[in-house]
C-alpha cells in the first residue's frame, strides 16, 4: 500500500480485501505489566476485529514483556522505531527512580514523551490499516468490534469540539499549539478542538503522510523536531493534521469515549469500582483506572471475575 495518504480517498489495500485491517497498539512499561497484562486477557475475552496487538516498549523491558507475546501479539523494542541517538538513562535528578531520555537534538524527554513517539512511529513498523491505541491501564469489560472505528472508507477521529475555548485547559492549549508549529500550520489559525483520550484509532496511512509533512516543513526528523517541545501530544498533532491541513479528508468525527477512565483523586474502594463501572456510559466497553493513583491491581482483577 502506498504510504502516502491521498486526500478523500478509501484505504484500499487490495483488489480483494474491501475492508481494512486493523492492529491494536499499546505503549507500557515495566512497573505497568501486571496492567499490561490484565489488558491482555479481556482483549483476548471480549474484542473482535483486530488482526494483531503491538506492546512497545523500551529495550530493558523487552524481556519482561516477552511473556505476553504470542502469533497475534508482538513486543516491539523502541530501538526499532525510534532514532539510535535518542538514549535512555536513569534519572539522577529523581534518585534514580525515573528514567530520562537525552539527545544533542532533543529536550530531555520523559517515559510519557517516548511513549508518545513510540506511537507515532509504529505505522511505519505495522502493516496494518488502522492503529487501534489503547493505553496499558485499560480493562475491557464488554463486547466490543473494531470495526466501530471504520465507516464507508473513513476511519473514526474522536474529537471534543471546540472544549478549549473554556477556561481551566491550558495544558492542552499549549499542546495543540505546538501541535500546530510541528505541522507548519501559521500560528494564527488556531484550534478549540481536543484530540486527546484513550481507545482512540489514526490511519495509518495518514501517521506516514503526517510524519512525512513535519519533515518537509523542517528539513530534519520528525522525531527531532515534536521532541523539541517537552509539552506535546501525539493525539493533538494527528488531530490537527487531519482537521487543519487535510480538512478532515479520509475521516469522520466522534466525540463518544469508548472507554470510561478514572483520571485522578485517590484509589478506589470496592464499592467505589462497583459504582464507577455502573456509571458507564452505554457506548463505553471499557475502564481505565490510571497506574498512578494506585488502585490495587488484584482488586480489579477481582472485582471484574478474573481472579
Amino acid at each position: 500500500m502506498n504510504s502516502r495518504f491521498v486526500p478523500g480517498a478509501a484505504i484500499e489495500p487490495s483488489s480483494l480485501r474491501q475492508i481494512p485491517t486493523a492492529a491494536i497498539v499499546t505503549a507500557s512499561y515495566a512497573p505497568d505489566f501486571e496492567r499490561c497484562r490484565l489488558l491482555c486477557e479481556t482483549l483476548a475475552r471480549h474484542v473482535s476485529g483486530a488482526a494483531h496487538h503491538y506492546i512497545l516498549v523500551e529495550h530493558r523491558d523487552i524481556k519482561l514483556f516477552r511473556q505476553l507475546e504470542n502469533g497475534r501479539r508482538s513486543i516491539v523494542d523502541e530501538r526499532e522505531l525510534l532514532p539510535r541517538w535518542l538514549h535512555a538513562f536513569d534519572d539522577p535528578l529523581s534518585l534514580f527512580r525515573r528514567r530520562v531520555w537525552l539527545s544533542l537534538k532533543t529536550q530531555p524527554l520523559r517515559g510519557w514523551h517516548v511513549q508518545q513517539l513510540r506511537r507515532i512511529a509504529i505505522a511505519a513498523h505495522a502493516s496494518e490499516d488502522v492503529l487501534i491505541f489503547c493505553d496499558s491501564d485499560v480493562a475491557f469489560l464488554k463486547p466490543f468490534d473494531c470495526g466501530a472505528f471504520w465507516r464507508e472508507g473513513k476511519a473514526r477521529l474522536f474529537r471534543r469540539d471546540g472544549v478549549l475555548a473554556d477556561e481551566g485547559h491550558e495544558e492542552h492549549r499549549i499542546w495543540s499549539r505546538n501541535a500546530g508549529a510541528a505541522l507548519g500550520i501559521d500560528p494564527s489559525r488556531t484550534s478549540v478542538h481536543d484530540y486527546i483520550s484513550t481507545l482512540i484509532a489514526w490511519r495509518r496511512d495518514t501517521v506516514l503522510a503526517m510524519c512525512g509533512e513535519i519533515e518537509k516543513v523542517h528539513a530534519r526528523g520528525w522525531v527531532e523536531v515534536v521532541g523539541s517541545a517537552r509539552k506535546f501530544s501525539e493525539c493533538m498533532i494527528y488531530g490537527r493534521y487531519v482537521d487543519d491541513l487535510l480538512e478532515g479528508a479520509g475521516h469522520f468525527h466522534a466525540s463518544e469515549e469508548f472507554c470510561r477512565v478514572h483520571w485522578t483523586g485517590q484509589a478506589l474502594s470496592d464499592d467505589d469500582f462497583r459504582r464507577f463501572v455502573a456509571a458507564m456510559a452505554p457506548e463505553q466497553v471499557a475502564i481505565g483506572m490510571q497506574s498512578f493513583i494506585g488502585t490495587d491491581i488484584g482488586r480489579i482483577r477481582r472485582l471484574i471475575g478474573l481472579n
